[in-house]
């Protein structure tokens, strides 16, 4: 006799964010950055290859050279560092990259609100952060959906990759969120620009 009754699915646990789809959490063995940088060479080409195609424009806000390396290595555009200073330029980008805290005066929902006006629809904004302070990737994402943009991935940059059949510790330095601005108004969150 079959059993009749159906069972629905477990509830997700873990990182869930009520009402949204679950944010996926992947691990990327790449070295730490340099003290007073943002990331090494090897994070910044992840993002770029992950995240965009050729002659898309990236607005690099992080520090140190490992984007501009990757942008000019990858054949993407980016705007000249001066641009970076006075403004990000009339034409909208396929990804920003920025290290946390922002260098900026204005509040951080403000500065995602920049980001969101700035990207093409689809685009991302990625979000590198140091690993020590658990509680700065949950400001983020929170001031990022206040300004319309969408938690998309959480990405956990280490020195060691896992291996397999070993129950090593990752030597996590890096948060690196990726937000998005979302292709449908109506998923564009709380309140776009």
């Amino acid at each position: 006799m079959t059993d009749t009754n159906r069972h629905s699915a477990p509830l997700p646990v873990g990182d869930v964010v009520p009402g949204d789809p679950p944010v996926p959490i992947t691990v990327w063995p790449v070295p730490a950055p340099k003290p007073g940088e943002t990331m090494s060479n090897a994070m910044g080409v992840r993002l770029v290859h992950n995240l965009t195609h050729p002659s898309d424009l990236i607005i690099d806000l992080a520090e140190g050279p490992q984007m501009a390396c990757a942008i000019i290595a990858a054949d993407r555009r980016s705007h000249p560092q001066a641009a970076r200073q006075g403004g990000w330029g009339r034409e909208a980008a396929t990804l920003i990259i920025t290290g946390w805290p922002v260098d900026d005066t204005a509040s951080p929902v403000e500065f995602f609100v920049r980001c969101h006006a700035s990207l093409v629809p689809g685009g991302c904004v990625a979000v590198l952060l140091p690993h020590a302070d658990l509680i700065a990737p949950v400001d983020v994402v929170v001031a990022a959906k206040r300004a319309g943009l969408a938690y998309l991935q959480h990405i956990v940059a280490a020195d060691r990759p896992p291996r397999r059949n070993q129950h090593a510790q990752l030597d996590i330095h890096t948060d690196v969120l990726i937000l998005t601005r979302s292709t449908h108004q109506a998923q564009a969150g709380g309140g776009g620009a």
